[in-house]
């Protein structure tokens, strides 16, 4: 019997292949500081008592916004959290948003945490630790999941939202760092994201 010529679905399989390596890529920027202002944090004013997300009670803790370079993304299935928190963005702003000053730190994350290391201190330590951070996301809504989603190390992204406390019917809590200025365990961002956007690639 003959199947036909097969170059068509060898060039379809080629496309797709294309497809899903470009939309993984890092964004390159040129050298410079791609975002200048640090995350603002504010004392809650008129957020919600309580919010929910799956079996999981949330408790805004602060007001928080920020933009930001991502530096690093990993996405969570297998773990206890995932259902909540299926994705963190290891994010960096003043000179860790700087192709420069990235170019002598590798990132990485693993296990919920965010790790750089250095051969020699492009910028002072203190400034690497108080100029980036991981955060765990929570999408406020499935447009904010979807924009979540569509992220790519490099890209630019703003949002805004609550820094919170999880709280789960079978005693886990889950709670937010109030500080950029801390590092180890305890020290990443727990975002409730009610807004997300990608500056433009």
């Amino acid at each position: 019997m003959n199947a036909g010529p097969r170059w068509p679905w060898l060039l379809l399989l080629a496309a797709a292949l294309g497809w899903w390596l470009l939309r993984d890529r890092p964004v390159a920027h040129a050298p410079g500081v791609l975002v200048a202002t640090a995350p603002a944090q504010e004392p809650l004013q008129s957020a919600p008592a309580s919010l929910h997300k799956g079996d999981a009670a949330i408790k805004p803790l602060a007001a928080f916004s920020l933009s930001a370079r991502v530096l690093g993304r990993a996405d969570y299935s297998w773990d206890r959290e995932a259902q909540l928190v299926p994705t963190d963005l290891a994010l960096g702003w003043g000179r860790m948003s700087d192709s420069a000053v990235l170019a002598k730190v590798s990132i990485w994350q693993s296990t919920r945490f965010y790790f750089w290391q250095v051969r020699e201190f492009p910028i002072p330590e203190r400034e690497i630790i108080e100029s980036s951070a991981n955060m765990h996301l929570i999408a406020a809504d499935d447009t904010v999941r979807r924009a979540i989603a569509r992220t790519r190390v490099g890209d630019i992204v703003s949002f805004d939202g609550y820094l919170v406390e999880a709280d789960w019917p079978d005693g886990r809590k889950w709670v937010s760092s109030l500080t950029r200025s801390d590092s180890g365990p305890g020290a990443c961002e727990l975002v409730w994201v009610e807004n997300f956007s990608i500056a433009p690639r």
